[in-house]
């Protein structure tokens, strides 16, 4: 899935589906997660309000992923001595795009941490 903003739901659908999967309550994705209650509520409801390094690690916790394609990073480095600034980095991203998976992967961290 291609995240933009008008696939947000489906992120937010994704998480929800996942927890339940593992039959996790929000306070044990929480807690295997390292992340507050609160912030599972807010992702699952409102995922474009929540900063990308938690969403993140939610995801990861719960055994989805999150991958970024098409991005190319080129920079050339100053050469010592030069007075010149460095030129800026160039990030290509006509055709970058966010993947989630929302193939779990199979003993996921978040089933491994209930208890």
């Amino acid at each position: 899935m291609k995240i933009e903003n008008s696939t947000l739901p489906t992120l937010a659908t994704a998480l929800i589906t996942e927890r339940k999967r593992q039959q996790l309550s929000r306070e044990a994705a929480a807690a295997a997660c390292g992340v507050s209650v609160s912030f599972i509520r807010d992702a699952e409801s409102s995922p474009q309000n929540c900063s990308l390094g938690k969403l993140v690690q939610l995801m990861n916790g719960l055994g989805l992923s999150l991958q970024a394609q098409g991005f190319q990073v080129s920079a050339q480095a100053r050469t010592r001595g030069s007075k010149q600034a460095p030129p800026r980095a160039d990030y290509g991203v006509s055709d970058a795009q966010i993947v989630l998976s929302t193939e779990p992967a199979t003993g996921s961290p978040a089933k491994a941490h209930q208890t």
